[in-house]
């Protein structure tokens, strides 16, 4: 299936349903008096997290949903039906955001939970409404008001305690194959992962974090080279950043460079998002030979003058994977205790991940409008006639 992380669509819920006007009218019952009764409610729009699904994809196809209008109302005080809510079922995770206004709704993080972004009209007020001692037969009704339309734009961040960053073929995929029983993608050729993958993480019973492994980057990828930098924004969510680094690459470059491109293009996407607890991890330490291994280790860590933790590991044989796991596991641990006893540090987290949203969003933007404007540029040369000094006539065959 495939992977659609972002989706535009229309909702508009169901009006309401229009009021009666009507009188009794029954044999021996003269000046029954007015017995119109009130519309039904329109039907509102949910949207509803399910964890069944992993994609947006049915919403690039279908993007206009309405929900069901209010009936009218009936004489004999009969209301009219309400209409039935349109519940659109999404993957946890998915962000709405109004198109129109810029704004959050809202999150759905938690299976089931249910967001209402279209209100549904209110009923119309059927005659007997307005009866009184003054006004014996009122002719006055109500209409259903209109249903609210918005333009959303739903955004799938995945929800993941720890992400990979690293350069293409760093070693990431095998890394979530070697600790988790997810089974992405492994090839010998650079952007082998074309969408984030998820592996759950088991240290022991009922201890387990969940890991995102999202698609290489290079340098120069906040300006579009390569897959260029729209699954960043699924690293938002995490916790904790694993920066895998080859230490011996084929093509000879520096280790030292490729994890200063990764952070100055980490950076350029957001400066908050940068700034995450990150670890170094030097994968692929089995292509040193064992004699040269602690000094080859030692002096990337010196010509990046990294003080964070370092871990040194083999994804493909399972070398120190576990003791990372482990260290990992603890940590998140930690940090969900001090935010659990500490509020005001729930709540910086809180207001962290809202700042890394707004820059993730801010940077994806000007992606797209330069994307758009190459398209029109495109276009523009394409069928530009003094191109060649000649001139072109288009006549019907």
């Amino acid at each position: 299936m495939k992977f659609v992380d972002e989706a535009t669509i229309i909702v508009e819920a169901g009006k309401g349903g229009h009021g009666c006007l009507s009188f009794r009218r029954e044999k021996y019952v003269p000046k029954g008096g007015p017995d119109g009764g009130d519309g039904g409610d329109g039907g509102s729009v949910y949207l509803e997290a399910d964890s069944a699904l992993n994609t947006l994809i049915d919403y690039r196809y279908q993007r206009k949903f309405k929900a069901q209008g209010g009936e009218p109302g009936a004489g004999r005080n009969c209301s009219g039906s309400k209409g039935e809510d349109l519940v659109l079922p999404v993957p946890v995770g998915t962000t709405v955001v109004d198109m129109d206004t810029h704004e959050v709704l809202g999150d759905l993080t938690r299976e089931g939970e249910r967001l209402k972004v279209a209100q549904g009209g209110f009923h119309g007020l059927g005659n007997t409404r307005f009866k009184s001692s003054v006004n014996r037969a009122p002719r006055q009704t109500t209409k259903g008001s209109e249903g609210e339309v918005r333009n959303l734009r739903l955004e799938l961040k995945v929800l993941a305690d720890v992400g990979l960053l690293g350069m293409p073929n760093a070693g990431k995929s095998t890394f979530i194959r070697s600790v988790s029983a997810a089974r992405p993608k492994v090839a010998d050729y650079p952007f082998t992962t074309l969408v984030p993958n998820l592996g759950v993480v088991s240290v022991q019973a009922h201890q387990s974090f969940v890991v995102a492994d999202i698609p290489g980057l290079i340098e120069g990828a906040a300006e579009g080279a390569g897959l260029g930098v729209r699954f960043l924004k699924h690293l938002v969510r995490t916790r904790l950043l694993l920066h895998l680094v080859d230490v011996a690459p084929f093509d000879g470059s520096a280790p030292a460079d490729s994890v200063r491109a990764i952070a100055g293009e980490l950076e350029k996407f957001s400066e908050t998002l940068a700034g995450r607890d990150r670890w170094l991890v030097l994968n692929k330490v089995d292509m040193v030979p064992e004699e040269d291994r602690d000094a080859h280790c030692q002096a990337i860590v010196d010509e990046l003058g990294w003080e964070g933790p370092v871990f040194r590991i083999s994804a493909l044989s399972g070398e120190g994977t576990k003791a990372l796991s482990q260290a990992v596991m603890r940590w998140i641990e930690a940090r969900a205790e001090e935010e659990a006893q500490n509020p005001e540090m729930a709540e910086r987290e809180r207001v962290r991940r809202e700042r890394m949203d707004e820059e993730a969003r801010a940077r994806l933007e000007v992606e797209r409008e330069a994307r758009r404007a190459a398209r029109k540029n495109d276009d523009d040369d394409d069928f530009d006639d003094d191109d060649h000094d000649v001139e072109v006539v288009y006549a019907p065959e």
